[in-house]
């Protein structure tokens, strides 16, 4: 491999979105040499790149091994529940803080960071770039501030870059999350609503979040901050019925009282390592909406409108129609 040969360097690259991403990066950059920084080691390693065991909260140690050109800041504490409040801060602000710091160090002047629609905070309203930020958590507090780390940076000289995504909720192969945790509900045959069906949440298919990434850097412009997500105001009960009209035409739904889902939520938390992802904040989540709107990218012509179903139809063909 030649000395010569630039780096981008991507911090979490062990994670869903880190997957992707490198994998994409593998067909799109062939001349770079791919880093990828994470205390995890990778569960679906991508050939070609550079695994290397790091600390995103102490960089001061850490080399590279050449010059890079980008920065993809992915590193994060993000699953709500699972942490206590400290540490979605220690990781996810001090991560920025050495990130940047680096950055400073080696003369790198392109960051890419992923942020989160977390930020906003959940509320009935829609809510667009424009919106003020007004976390509601310890995560969304966390990346509010991080994003400012990330910004002080690019600030501190005007030849520099910064890309900030607020993705929604990502879905896709290897997500284990919430799109996984309904599939796997619709499987068993039933789904329950929480007291509604009208919750709004945004979301977006991850290889759509990574096209997008690409067409807003694709623009040249220096500063970009958008919200990762469809257009579309999907509902869980839309959601539910795109996943049953393609896959689980059996499944069965049903609308309980919010305080009967979350007693029995709360009373079944034992069975957690079963795999049904259910817990009392959980269900909490499926009663808050989050009404996100891309309005950077309506604006440039780059968001996609009634893509829910050809999304899933997209997973169900990679993941063996498991939704895994």
């Amino acid at each position: 491999m030649a000395d010569n040969q630039e780096i981008i360097l991507v911090f979490g690259g062990s994670g869903f979105i880190g997957h992707h991403l490198l994998a994409r990066l593998r067909q799109t950059e062939s001349a770079a040499r791919l880093v990828s920084v994470d205390l995890r080691h990778p569960q679906f390693p991508v050939a070609g790149v550079d695994y290397k065991t790091g600390d995103v909260r102490d960089l001061s140690g850490f080399d590279p091994g050449g010059k890079v050109r980008r920065i993809y800041n992915l590193a994060a504490i993000h699953a709500t529940p699972g942490h206590a409040a400290h540490e979605y801060y220690e990781t996810n602000v001090m991560g920025a803080v050495e990130v940047a710091a680096f950055a400073r160090r080696h003369g790198i002047d392109d960051i890419v960071f992923t942020s989160s629609i977390s930020v906003y905070g959940a509320g009935e309203a829609r809510k667009d770039e424009t919106s003020p930020p007004a976390p509601d958590s310890a995560y969304g507090w966390s990346k509010s501030l991080a994003e400012r780390i990330h910004r002080a940076w690019a600030d501190e000289d005007k030849s520099r870059r910064l890309t900030i995504v607020r993705p929604a909720v990502i879905f896709g192969p290897h997500e284990g999350g919430n799109f996984t945790r309904m599939a796997r509900l619709l499987k068993k045959g039933f789904f329950v609503y929480p007291g509604r069906t009208d919750t709004i949440k945004a979301c977006f298919y991850i290889d759509d979040l990574l096209d997008a990434l690409d067409a807003a850097r694709g623009t040249g412009e220096p500063r970009i901050l958008f919200n990762g997500c469809y257009p579309d105001r999907y509902t869980i009960k839309q959601i539910v019925s795109a996943f049953r009209a393609g896959y689980f035409p059996d499944a069965r739904e049903f609308t309980v009282p919010y305080p009967m889902v979350w007693l029995a939520a709360r009373m079944l938390r034992i069975f957690a390592p079963f795999g049904l992802g259910i817990h009392p904040d959980r269900v909490g989540k499926l009663v808050r909406s989050t009404d996100i709107y891309p309005g950077w990218l309506e604006a440039r012509g780059l968001a996609k409108r009634d893509a829910l179903a050809a999304a899933l139809e997209r997973w169900s063909k990679a993941s063996g129609g498991r939704f895994e």
